[in-house]
């Protein structure tokens, strides 16, 4: 057996330990930012009801409305997915930690390495959180009354 085979072997636990911990967390973490998203595109949206209205009384639909709305905000996911991965990228890259291995009782040590494919994981994960936040506002926005919305101040 080769050494390598042998060490990646003794080590799979706590890599499959760590990997469902770090994919409960992006879960959790995606979840919470979800909820962001959408406090932040229905605030958009709301201080934005007289505008949109009047874009309605012009004679927009209710798809361009929500096209611009889902465009906004996957916009700042994208923003926010690239900022978040430079953090990633600077921050973790080439980090080294260990940890025990409860098989063996031998010290693990470990570098994080932030590759390409994770950058882009990472942004098109942003993309979707930012869709799937966009998405609820954006039918809002489509789905105001046109006067009401042109009475407010």
């Amino acid at each position: 057996m080769r050494e390598s085979d042998f060490y990646a072997e003794q080590s799979s636990a706590l890599t499959t330990l760590i990997n469902s911990i770090g994919t409960t967390v992006a879960v959790l973490m995606g979840i919470g930012a979800v909820f962001g998203a959408i406090l932040t595109m229905y605030t958009a949206v709301s201080s934005r009801s007289r505008e949109i209205a009047t874009l309605r009384a012009l004679g927009f639909g209710a798809t361009p409305v929500v096209v611009s709305v889902l465009i906004e905000a996957l916009l700042l996911g994208l923003i926010g997915g690239l900022i978040g991965a430079a953090i990633a990228y600077f921050g973790f890259n080439g980090y080294q930690a260990n940890t025990l291995n409860f098989q063996s009782f031998t010290q693990v040590t470990f570098a994080f390495a932030v590759t390409p494919e994770l950058l882009k994981q990472g942004v098109i994960y942003a993309l979707l959180m930012a869709l799937i936040g966009g998405l609820l506002p954006s039918i809002r926005a489509a789905r105001a009354p046109i006067t009401n919305a042109l009475r407010e101040t």
